[in-house]
């Protein structure tokens, strides 16, 4: 029998098509070839469980086998197989109507690689890498005869009758000059590491080395199939039937030197939508980026991508894992994953797990919830401020932690601190710090008020602070070295100066020819005696700004500007009374700029030649 014919499509050719849109991605041809392969094994199992099929099932696999000299790959099944007849109906015949608008459409959107899994072209995919493709298959049908198909890359075919034994399907490609990479092993399993890691029947490529017993209880060396991937990951696995042991052994499988994970979240749903995963939180440095992007999609144990922003919130891309849907196509396209109702619905299902999640584990065991806060709050402070609906639950467990390291949730903290750190407006004042020991004189300079101070020292809390700010009513937020400890929470209560106008005046201007900085802004104010004579802030607007800046958020262009300081020069302190007192001139330029230079080193500013000559003139002034 042989019988020739052209491939049934409305356009003249279609693989130009495939390799024009699809070539800087071709080798996705190995894994729609063995999805194939595993489909038809899998077809065959779901025959032999209603009886349709009653023969042997035997050793269920898919085999890639590389052929160096014939410059061939073959991927074989025995699964299903096909009859001439079905390679006709499922291979030639291609509806594929309006491919050159459909393909126009895709360019325009970036969605060239949706092409082929819109319209069942997997297959296909082969003629990115072959210039010859040849199918070899017999149909688990009893009595069927093998028959080979063989193409060129045009629209023309070839099938004949055959000699094969065993059921099943060969597709050998006939690799063109240009792919000749994949005829290398490294390549090859690089291929199947990555995408067929994790499928449910067994893949083969080469053979492994095994030390085995003989009768004589002597070790031989055998080789043996290497079987590439883990049929049954855990994640098709019921939780009850998993140990901590299973999860974390999974995690360094898949991230082998990382460390442990903070916990995780089985994923596990079947109504609206089908979804299976696991969710680990992994412990995050500050430089969250490199993070990112850790969690892999999978549909029907194939891998897909882990680029899943669209199906995991923003603020979970900081999770790693593996999430696993068959409601999500093979060749997923981001114009899919944007429109898709399924994945919406996964995304708010996704939210809504790890909220509570996150909010059992406070209630269940607050002190162990306390304990991984520091690892555990990015991601709580991320959500608040990308999602609202994890905000509305997210506002109950989220903690802050003072310079104590005591911990506080929004409501206890409001409820703690504002007898103490409520200003003339009703507003409780948070007062916090960035580096508890930089900052140090201004926390204990405010901890000697009775006040209390936060810890905020996350690369997001700039951004968070912020969030705060606009959601809980009457709070403001300060770092304690914004401002004057008078004014950090201001009362509006009056201080009396020792100085006359004249003398405040007169200190200004000592101040400002002594410095000569126009980046810095002189005022003078009866301070309590014992804060310092002279102190340097940089409003909360502002810094603010920068940091969030730094981290990527608004005032980008606040970045690089040079830093606006407010010197207080403190009226009520002795050593500013010296300086009214000195006789000479240069003995008050002197005095001013060692109190000026004093307030700097409270604020680490003091560096380079600045602080060489700010301690040799401590010296001299010591010595004197």
């Amino acid at each position: 029998m042989k019988e020739k014919g052209s491939i049934s499509i409305h356009t003249e050719n279609i693989f130009p098509i495939i390799k024009k849109f699809l070539y800087s991605d071709h080798e996705i041809f190995l894994r729609e070839l063995v999805s194939n392969g595993i489909d038809a094994t899998q077809k065959l199992q779901g025959l032999a469980s209603i009886n349709e099929f009653q023969g042997e099932l035997g050793e269920l696999k898919v085999k890639i086998s590389v052929d160096k000299k014939k410059k061939t790959i073959t991927v074989s099944d025995n699964g299903i197989g096909m009859t001439a007849e079905e390679i006709k109906k499922y291979i030639n015949q291609i509806a594929f109507s309006g491919a050159a608008e459909f393909v126009e459409k895709f360019k325009e959107k970036g969605d060239e690689s949706q092409i082929i899994g819109f319209f069942g072209l997997g297959f296909y995919s082969s003629f990115m890498v072959a210039d010859q493709v040849e199918i070899i298959t017999k149909s688990y049908q009893e009595g069927a005869e093998p028959a080979r198909w063989v193409c060129d890359g045009s629209t023309e075919f070839e099938i004949s009758s055959t000699v094969k034994k065993d059921r099943g399907t060969d597709v050998i490609l006939h690799v063109n000059k240009d792919n000749e990479e994949f005829l290398e092993d490294h390549r090859i399993q690089q291929i199947l590491d990555k995408y067929c890691k994790f499928l449910p029947v067994p893949v083969v490529f080469g053979d492994k080395e095994e030390t085995v017993k003989d009768d004589k209880g002597k070790e031989k060396k055998v080789k043996k199939e290497n079987v590439v991937n883990n049929t049954t990951p855990i994640w098709t696995k019921s939780p009850n039937d998993l140990k901590d042991e299973d999860y974390l052994s999974f995690y360094k499988e898949l991230y082998p030197f990382s460390e442990d994970p903070l916990f995780w979240i089985h994923l596990n749903v079947d109504y609206p939508f089908n979804l299976t995963g696991i969710l680990y939180f992994p412990k995050i440095k500050n430089d969250f980026e490199i993070n990112k992007n850790k969690i892999q999609l999978y549909s029907r144990q194939v891998f897909i991508t882990d680029e899943v922003k669209d199906i995991v919130p923003e603020f979970l891309m900081l999770l790693h894992g593996v999430i696993d849907s068959p409601d999500i196509p093979l060749n997923v396209s981001r114009s899919f994953l944007q429109s898709d109702s399924n994945v919406k619905k996964i995304n708010a299902h996704i939210t809504k797990k790890v909220a509570d999640k996150l909010g059992e584990l406070f209630k269940k065991d607050r002190e162990v919830y306390q304990k991984k806060w520091d690892d555990l709050n990015i991601f709580v402070k991320y959500g608040m401020i990308t999602e609202e609906k994890f905000y509305e639950k997210a506002k109950d467990f989220v903690l802050f932690k003072n310079t104590d390291g005591d911990y506080f949730t929004i409501e206890e903290y409001k409820e703690k601190i504002k007898t103490n750190q409520t200003d003339k407006d009703k507003k409780v004042v948070n007062l916090y710090t960035t580096d508890p020991a930089k900052q140090d004189g201004y926390v204990q300079s405010a901890k000697g008020r009775g006040y209390d101070v936060l810890v905020m020292d996350g690369v997001l809390d700039s951004h968070f602070i912020n969030n705060l700010e606009m959601k809980v009513e009457n709070t403001a937020w300060k770092r304690v070295d914004s401002d004057t400890i008078d004014k950090l929470v201001d009362t509006d209560e009056k201080k009396e100066s020792v100085l006359t106008e004249d003398q405040e005046k007169e200190l200004k201007e000592i101040f400002e020819k002594a410095i000569d900085n126009k980046t810095v802004t002189f005022s003078v104010e009866p301070l309590p005696v014992d804060e310092m004579p002279v102190v340097i802030t940089l409003s909360e607007f502002m810094r603010r700004m920068k940091d969030m800046s730094a981290t990527g958020g608004g005032g980008m262009g606040m970045w690089n500007m040079p830093e606006q300081l407010n010197a207080v020069i403190n009226g009520n302190h002795p050593m500013i009374n010296k300086i009214i007192e000195a006789k000479r001139e240069d003995k008050k330029t002197r005095l001013a700029r060692q109190a000026y230079d004093l307030g700097l080193l409270a604020q680490n500013m003091l560096s380079g030649s600045g602080l060489t000559d700010f301690i040799k003139r401590s010296v001299d002034i010591a010595s004197k």
